[in-house]
């Protein structure tokens, strides 16, 4: 938090001081309206006049100091076009030169103002959200929609005004002319576009990316990871992750995540029937497909501490375990052991290297692309999910060579063992480890989740050394007091995490746990449902899981776009996104704060909907009821986990975004529990008989999801 404060510090404009917005006396007067109310001394009708007042001053005052800012460099930018006309009737390369610097002179300013632009547009989503939050009234709704659609609105003038895209185009256009083209007659405009070699027009571009955060839908597929970027990243940060950044490494990371959701479900349609050929009742599946969720409970931990000293070593250790847990899966039927079955998926578990994944892709991925990784890393995950019981249903059949068995029940140990075996060649020779400096603290750059580090720095905007003193007192920006060398320090174990997490985020890490026990009861008993209910084959039930596992990526798809277009009639101005600042950003997710919040209470009944169709009655049970329930399930989940981590990476304590002890962590722990839990209760109502099975199992399903929906409508106004 604080070092982000001082990053802050140290990229303010000390000359434009007086023309950022006043966050530290708008924070106050919120206080002072607090304090005012609870004596009676004001009604809200007042202070919500008042308050709306004070903040079109202060956005006056920004926006008219952005436009003299813009009519500055069109200024200069004429002026240089005038040099550059006269230049093509006598050119000298001296004075091209002169030109050119001219014109990187004012792309390093149009930096500076994109750098102001943003500082204060955060410090406007801020104290929206912390008035909101405060009066526990949607004040952001009423402003924005007030102030956006009024044709003499300041709002609006940054909504509409392309000045910003216009000097970035007048600046590359005019240096790609005068870049040496060996005579070609091209420009910019022409497709297809030329690259332009130049470090302040990338520099710009990138900034520019930075700001409209890549595209909805790459955003969206990353919140789902928990895989955030800063929103105010230092230059030196850029050039640095680029300097750390190397392809491979990365796609050896995706291949890992890939191959690792593979794994964990290419057993799941032949699980129950592994369990009976080694002597075991079918329901014993769920402990063969738990025991890999049990494992990952403890790997998760040191892998995510791992991570923080290398990359490399950790994606060794994982491939060396997993190849041993697969081997070992698959001789438990030729050793006619369920111990050595058992034992070979907790290795499998041991090996679950995801959290240094997400790791690597924080820390190590340049901030331009890493909403791309991040969204591949999602993408990997449901393209794992799906393949896993496709391949499980194409590896039908048996033979034996010398006296190792190979058939339906051991060929998804044996084809991932070697899978992991070329996956470690591939990894020895092509991972390249990046370097780290040793300077400082190696968690200062694990992952961030959007509102952590980046809420707990902005915040001063313009500080004294007594203001910074009073912000301390508030680091969260919620009114919880706290020592500020306390609030600067990261989680130490899982019960201080635990401690950290406000209520709203404590219900959302409870929708996670119930969406992730509902999707593990649906998968893990699958095929002993449909074996006995409707005598599937192993083809059958590995048909209807890879479909399940095939709507993962389109439901998101759906979702981000439904999200990032909810609005889209009321805010027609979102059209020109790509060439606007970031306050157009910044104010588009305070718009979508509602809808997600809708699709997430929407999304959970929905999921207790599917529960409830897929218990048995007193009808007969139909491959119909059984499909139709069964997927309204899947995909409300799917819908819901997507929605549920995008706001769990805006409410996360910025204590939790860094550190061994992080808010990846916990959420993954969530669900691997819930995961736990799930395959236990199959295992257990096993006893009672496979007629009994269904019902039993989706009893505690139900009563989690209820208590879930109860949990958010009672924190409903918190959920950000």
């Amino acid at each position: 938090m604080v070092a982000f404060g001082k990053k802050l510090k140290e990229r303010q404009i000390q000359e434009w001081q007086g023309f950022y917005l006043n966050y530290k006396l708008m924070k106050k007067r919120v206080k002072q309206y607090a304090q005012q109310m609870e004596v009676g001394a004001q009604d809200r009708r007042h202070v919500l006049k008042d308050f709306s007042r004070m903040l079109d001053n202060q956005i006056e005052k920004t926006v008219l100091f952005i436009l003299e800012q813009q009519g500055q460099l069109a200024s200069r930018l004429t002026n240089l076009r005038e040099q550059h006309d006269a230049l093509e009737e006598t050119p000298e390369i001296s004075q091209i030169t002169e030109l050119r610097e001219a014109y990187r002179a004012v792309g390093q300013d149009l930096l500076k103002l994109l750098c102001f632009v943003e500082m204060n547009a955060i410090g406007l989503r801020k104290i929206l959200k912390k008035f909101d939050k405060r009066f526990r009234y949607r004040f952001t709704d009423y402003y924005v929609k007030t102030r956006a659609n009024h044709p003499y609105s300041q709002l609006q003038q940054v909504f509409k005004h392309v000045g910003l895209g216009a000097v970035v185009g007048a600046i590359s256009r005019n240096l790609h002319e005068l870049q040496d083209r060996q005579g070609s007659y091209l420009s910019i405009y022409d497709p297809p576009a030329l690259p332009l070699q130049d470090p302040v027009v990338d520099s710009i571009k990138a900034a520019v990316d930075r700001l409209s955060h890549s595209t909805n839908f790459l955003n969206f597929l990353a919140q789902h990871a928990l895989i955030m970027q800063e929103e105010l990243p230092a230059p030196t940060d850029e050039r640095v992750d680029d300097e750390r950044y190397h392809f491979m490494s990365l796609l050896l990371n995706l291949a890992n995540t890939f191959l690792y959701m593979v794994n964990t479900y290419i057993i799941v349609p032949t699980a129950d029937d592994y369990s009976m050929s080694l002597g075991a009742a079918a329901t014993v599946c769920g402990i063969v497909i738990g025991a890999m969720a049990v494992a990952q409970v403890f790997s998760s931990v040191y892998f995510s501490a791992w991570s923080n000293r290398s990359y490399f070593r950790p994606l060794v250790f994982s491939s060396i375990v997993l190849f041993v847990g697969n081997a070992m899966y698959a001789l438990a039927y030729d050793m006619n052991s369920l111990t050595v079955l058992i034992l070979g998926r907790v290795f499998c578990g041991l090996g679950s290297a995801r959290a240094v994944n997400r790791r690597y892709i924080s820390d190590c991925v340049p901030l331009k692309i890493r909403m791309q990784a991040s969204a591949g890393f999602v993408s990997a995950s449901a393209l794992g999910m799906a393949c896993g019981p496709a391949l499980a249903g194409i590896l039908q059949t048996n033979f034996k060579i010398y006296k190792l068995t190979f058939n339906a029940n051991t060929l998804p140990g044996w084809v991932m063992a070697v899978a992991w075996l070329v996956y470690l060649v591939w990894l020895w020779i092509s991972f390249k480890e990046p370097s780290r400096d040793i300077e400082e603290p190696p968690a200062s750059s694990s992952e961030t989740v959007e509102n952590g580090a980046l809420e707990e720095g902005k915040q001063p905007l313009l500080i004294t050394s007594e203001q910074k003193q009073e912000d301390d007192e508030d680091p969260e920006g919620d009114g919880s007091e706290e020592a500020p060398e306390e609030s600067r320090k990261p989680a130490t174990s899982i019960v201080s995490a635990y401690r950290l997490l406000t209520p709203s985020v404590k219900v959302q890490l409870l929708i996670y746990f119930m969406l992730k026990y509902a999707m593990e009861i649906l998968l893990s008993e699958s095929s002993v449902i449909t074996t006995y209910y409707f005598s599937w084959s192993t083809s059958s039930v590995s048909i209807f899981l890879a479909c399940l596992g095939l709507t993962v990526l389109p439901v998101n798809i759906v979702v981000g776009s439904y999200i990032s277009n909810m609005f889209e009639d009321r805010y027609l101005l979102f059209e020109s996104l790509s060439t606007m600042s970031s306050g157009i950003v910044c104010l588009m997710h305070l718009f979508l704060s509602v809808p997600r919040r809708q699709i997430l209470l929407a999304s959970e009944i929905m999921v207790c909907i599917g529960i409830l169709l897929s218990f048995h009655m007193i009808i007969p049970y139909t491959i119909p009821q059984y499909v139709c329930s069964g997927l309204i399930m899947f995909v409300s989940a799917e819908v819901l986990e997507g929605v549920n981590l995008s706001l769990l990476s805006r409410v996360m304590s910025s204590r939790l975004s860094r550190g061994t002890y992080n808010g990846g962590l916990l959420s993954t722990e969530a669900g691997t529990i819930a995961r736990v839990i799930a395959d236990a209760t199959i295992t257990l109502a096993g006893y009672l008989g496979e007629s009994r099975l269904l019902n039993i199992t989706l009893l505690p399903s139900f009563l989690i999801c209820v208590a879930s929906i109860v949990a958010t409508c009672f924190t409903y106004n918190s959920l950000y």
